[in-house]
């Protein structure tokens, strides 16, 4: 965990708290010092590398008396890969940290408490993550190819052999696809590979800034027949990405005990974590207590990840999303399904004044799963709609202290519940979901 240190003379500190990006906390002479590696509880020795005015950053040196909630991490190369920020601190304290954070930021930004605190969602805690993004990149000095995440605070790929956060089939995938693109005659023009894997199929999406020789694509095809993935290759925008031949079955994965399947493209937005994405569903479902007699609101829908197991519980459900092609996609789920009570919408949620008749329309509950962003342009419209029950599924717990606020103090919502769901173990991202009701 130690880096090179060039400013400061080593010092002593006790580790106060956890900062939102998983450095310790410690303060010297009444200054904070943000210390990377360093856990609360700890007695450390740090150096400082950065001053700023009102706090320094600092490497850590030497850690003197432990967190008792300090491990092992698992990965080789933690520390150096940016991909995970927290695996020296053992799971059920990363989730203790973060639940922390989502209470503090609903008092302190939105001026909430909820009246109870929701039990966190967990689910395996290594080899979960389905979807993700590697950086490839030929090096000359080193007269190899890299692929896998960024270099924690730098731009640079990191070297790693094997993934411990992938799913398993896929945890030495970025080892593998440096050995294949070593070999390419656009090695040097490759800069990213695309993992998408469903609970039947995945799929691979190589970004290529030169058509690749017919060579390469044999050796693609292979890779992929080898991995029992589905390859396509990207040369531009997303309208561009073309499967490496025809024929590639859909990717697809299920919901609601397995009674609902969703397909999927391979850049379609889903949940990187099935196990959480199977629970965070349910919870919400149980959360929102559709009736048949009810008619719900999800915005923000996507695929229809939420708006498809709400269907089979309330009367009738609109799905609105902003992106037209993933509408099409929600629509082709529902048809796949045989549900016929949903309707969905494409419509820019972010612009209110430009909303089509779905927006004039009232609705007895209402399902919010928005962007980092949040969803604040649409708060003033639940006085319009009137749900009596809202369930506000966030990945950033600010925006959703900020619109939390916004319906507690102007809208008329108590805030029955909140909590954590542990959808990215080792790492910061702060993903949960809070209740709330109209006051009577």
């Amino acid at each position: 965990m130690a880096r090179d240190l060039k400013l400061g003379d080593i010092q002593e500190a006790d580790v106060v708290d956890l900062a939102h990006d998983g450095r310790g906390i410690a303060r010297v002479d009444g200054k904070a010092v943000f210390i990377e590696g360093a856990l609360p509880g700890e007695r450390v020795k740090f150096r400082v590398f950065k001053r700023r005015r009102q706090w320094d950053e600092a490497g850590l040196v030497e850690v003197l008396t432990a967190s008792p909630d300090r491990v092992r991490p698992k990965c080789a190369h933690f520390g150096v890969c940016g991909g995970c920020s927290l695996q020296h601190l053992a799971p059920a304290a990363q989730l203790a940290a973060k639940e922390r954070q989502l209470l503090d930021n609903l008092e302190r930004i939105g001026r909430v408490r909820p009246q109870r605190v929701l039990a966190p969602l967990e689910g395996p805690v290594w080899a979960y993550r389905r979807r993700a993004r590697l950086g490839v990149k030929y090096v000359h000095k080193k007269g190899r190819v890299l692929a896998g995440f960024r270099e924690r605070e730098k731009p640079y790929i990191a070297d790693i052999r094997r993934c411990e956060v992938l799913l398993e089939r896929f945890a030495t995938l970025p080892e593998e696809l440096a050995a294949l693109v070593e070999t390419l005659s656009l090695r040097g023009n490759l800069p990213q590979a695309e993992l998408a894997a469903g609970d039947s199929g995945a799929a691979l999406v190589f970004r290529v800034m030169e058509a690749p020789s017919p060579e390469d694509l044999v050796k693609l095809e292979e890779f992929g027949a080898r991995h029992d993935v589905q390859i396509f290759l990207q040369s531009g925008g997303l309208d561009t990405i073309k499967a490496l031949r025809a024929g590639y079955p859909a990717l697809s994965y299920t919901l609601d005990a397995e009674r609902l399947t969703l397909e999927f493209g391979p850049v379609d937005f889903f949940q990187v974590n099935r196990d959480i994405n199977v629970s965070m569903v349910a919870a919400a479902v149980d959360l929102l207590e559709p009736t048949p007699a009810d008619t719900v609101l999800d915005l923000f829908c996507g695929l229809g990840n939420f708006t498809l197991p709400l269907s089979t519980r309330a009367g009738a459900v609109t799905g609105v999303e902003g992106d037209a092609a993933l509408v099409a996609k929600a629509r082709a789920n529902a048809a796949l399904n045989g549900i016929s009570n949903v309707d969905f919408q494409a419509d820019n949620l972010f612009e209110p004044s430009g909303f089509g008749p779905w927006a004039q329309k009232t609705y007895d509950l209402v399902l919010l799963d928005p962007p980092r962003a949040g969803a604040s342009e649409i708060m003033e419209r639940m006085a319009q709609w009137r749900p009596r029950r809202l369930v506000y599924i966030s990945c950033h717990p600010g925006s959703l202290a900020r619109d939390a606020g916004i319906l507690v103090e102007t809208q008329g919502y108590t805030l029955r519940g909140a909590g954590v769901m542990d959808m990215f173990p080792h790492t910061t991202h702060v993903e949960s979901v809070a209740v709330f009701e109209r006051v009577a």
